[in-house]
């Protein structure tokens, strides 16, 4: 019954700690894509690919005692960090979901900046066009970021990266 919070728990498990809401977003979505067994619905949003469902699961995680949520301020800014809880950890141990091991792919994930993640998540949800449409797409719809021709390559280059180490 509370399989995809058990998904959750056990990517954060594997993460460590995650911070940041708009880098969980990009975290899970990415996951995703890389056909890793996440089923939140996403719309395209100001800072690209955000789920409602992911929001509204996190929130019952934290309510429930599965995940600590510390908010700390930021600059002019708030930042949450996410990490599991030992009523998580319990919960885990007596889920009956098995998440695959994924942690080098979240470790190279989460070690990214959110401003490279939205970039690589934004590239992924054209993935259907191809790639000068996507370059136009990303200079378009994510104007005010700036990101370069350089990094939009980067991104590319990253996605066959992940894609690779999660063939092996």
């Amino acid at each position: 019954m509370l399989n995809e919070h058990a998904k959750l728990l056990s990517l954060i498990q594997q993460a460590g700690e995650i911070v940041g809401r708009k880098k969980l977003q990009k975290i899970v979505y990415i996951a995703k894509k890389l056909e890793f067994p996440f089923y939140e619905k996403y719309q395209f949003h100001i800072y690209g690919p955000y789920s409602e469902e992911l929001s509204l699961r996190m929130e019952e995680m934290r309510d429930l005692g599965f995940i600590s949520e510390v908010k700390e301020k930021k600059g002019g800014y708030h930042q949450f960090r996410y990490a599991l809880s030992e009523k998580g950890e319990e919960f885990l141990t007596i889920s009956s979901f098995d998440f695959p091991e994924t942690k080098k792919v979240l470790d190279n994930l989460n070690s990214q900046s959110s401003r490279f993640l939205e970039l690589v998540s934004t590239v992924l949800y054209f993935e259907d066009l191809s790639a000068e449409e996507i370059k136009e797409k990303v200079f378009t719809v994510k104007a005010k970021q700036n990101y370069t021709e350089e990094e939009v390559n980067e991104a590319f280059n990253f996605i066959k990266q992940l894609r690779e180490v999660e063939a092996e």
